[in-house]
């Protein structure tokens, strides 16, 4: 009878994700705002089945009053911030919102499967930093004057980048970790916020090329710090993401497509020079030539997909342990064993739906360094989702980055929150500046009313 609810249970999963999914691209339609709450509420109660779908499959598998336990946690955590921050924050983006708490819903499942402890450690940084970043929407929409710190945030963020060349360790083979006072943790994600406002703030105050060349030499100096460290995924998502704020802020097609031009060059150099960087490369071309060694990862990452095929081994069911790294950078290919191939494609459409929403803000933002906020971070939400997927899969060679909010790791789920809510204070914002927009247009069309009656009076 378990086997049997176990069975149903795996492809109502998959029912409920596609239908998530689809809600993510059909609450963009509806003009009126009723309907687009009652999209939005029923999203909610998609999310919540598929937690009581898993959660009742993984508990049926260990009879674990833990795992119940965590669950309600989890039920009280989202519907704490489903509730509570939508009437602190009236005008915040409730997609928004239940897209976060989708993907850590997500994330929370999986590591429940792999390691209870992990699991619970990850709820309760989440939850600690719900609470710490909940302000930031109120300071990104209160305060005015963050662009003002355009070479204060360059210093700041090339300083702490470079803290790994004092305190840090070896992970992985690269030296992107620091550790002090026992505290271990990845400058580069707290960094790559400080690097976004940098960026948006000078490139929207300059006015000369002479500019322009100070920006791009600040912004190479810290991919070339993380080069050094062999954070080859870190330099990367750098590089595309000034190159793409570049793009915008200026409208010049010659310097997309000539940074594209150096970032070839230059990754043609460091296969020539960099050793760590010709074994990922040679992994990446035929890494069943190296399984017994440096392939392993990629292999079984390959098996694990191939092995879920469209609907999955079921939670519980696959062999997530022969992957290594399996709760951080191949936690997609866990997913893809144990729900599918169709559970995976949906998750990526999911997270797309969020980046959707961070180009929508920066459309109607009217300033320019909120436009270059918003689209900074979007970039560096969607190409890690992008470095991350295509490693694990062997589209691109294996970059060591994770899947935002999905993924273990405290850092990358701090630093993801904090982006989130400063969108969420962009919208805010975007929303204030439309309704100002619309109350301005709305008196000069009285104005001009009022003029052609006094006319006609006359």
């Amino acid at each position: 009878m378990i086997d049997i609810i176990i069975t149903i249970a795996k492809y109502l999963i998959i029912i409920m994700c596609l239908i998530y999914t689809l809600s993510c691209y059909t609450v963009f339609r509806p003009k009126n705002r009723d309907r687009k709450e009652d999209l939005l509420d029923n999203q909610v109660i998609y999310m919540f089945v598929f937690l009581f779908l898993c959660y009742t499959v993984l508990f049926l598998q260990k009879f674990e009053l833990k795992i119940l336990i965590f669950f309600a946690a989890q039920v009280i955590f989202f519907e704490i911030l489903m509730i509570v921050f939508p009437r602190i924050y009236k005008r915040c983006s409730r997609p928004l919102i239940n897209n976060t708490c989708f993907l850590l819903g997500v994330g929370f499942v999986i590591l429940t499967r792999l390691s209870f402890d992990l699991a619970m450690k990850q709820f309760a940084i989440a939850a600690g930093s719900v609470i710490v970043t909940s302000f930031i929407p109120l300071m990104m929409h209160k305060i005015t004057i963050w662009n003002k710190f355009g070479w204060l945030y360059a210093v700041v963020g090339f300083l702490l980048l470079s803290t790994v060349f004092v305190f840090g360790i070896n992970k992985y083979g690269a030296y992107n970790w620091v550790s002090i006072a026992g505290l271990k943790f990845q400058p580069s994600e707290f960094v790559k916020i400080i690097f976004v406002f940098f960026v948006a703030a000078l490139l929207s105050k300059a006015k000369e090329f002479k500019d322009l060349v100070k920006i791009t030499v600040i912004a190479a100096l810290y991919v070339l710090v993380l080069v050094v460290e062999k954070d080859l995924g870190g330099a990367l998502l750098y590089f595309v993401i000034y190159l793409m704020m570049l793009y915008v802020a200026t409208a010049k097609a010659s310097y997309l497509f000539g940074g594209l031009a150096a970032g070839s060059v230059a990754a043609i150099i460091a296969d020539k020079i960099f050793t760590h960087v010709q074994i990922r490369v040679a992994v990446w071309k035929d890494p069943f030539s190296m399984i017994e060694g440096r392939g392993l990862q990629v292999c079984q990452s390959l098996f694990a997909i191939g092995t879920g095929s469209w609907f999955g081994m079921g939670l519980g069911n696959g062999r997530p342990f022969d992957i290594p790294v399996r709760e951080s950078d191949f936690v997609f290919s866990v997913i893809c064993e144990e729900f599918g191939v169709i559970f995976g494609i949906c998750l990526i459409f999911v997270l797309m739906s969020s980046f959707i929403l961070f180009m929508d803000i920066s459309t109607r933002s009217r300033k320019l360094f909120n436009k270059l906020l918003c689209l900074g971070f979007g970039v560096c939400f969607l190409f890690q989702v992008f470095l991350s997927i295509g490693g694990v899969t062997k589209f691109i060679p294996s970059t060591g980055v994770t899947i935002p909010l999905v993924s273990y790791g405290g850092t990358s789920v701090i630093s993801t929150l904090i982006i989130f809510n400063i969108i969420q204070g962009l919208h805010m914002l975007a929303d204030s500046e439309e309704e100002e927009y619309e109350h301005i247009k709305a008196q000069e069309s009285e104005k001009q009313y009022t003029r052609q009656n006094n006319r006609k009076n006359q």
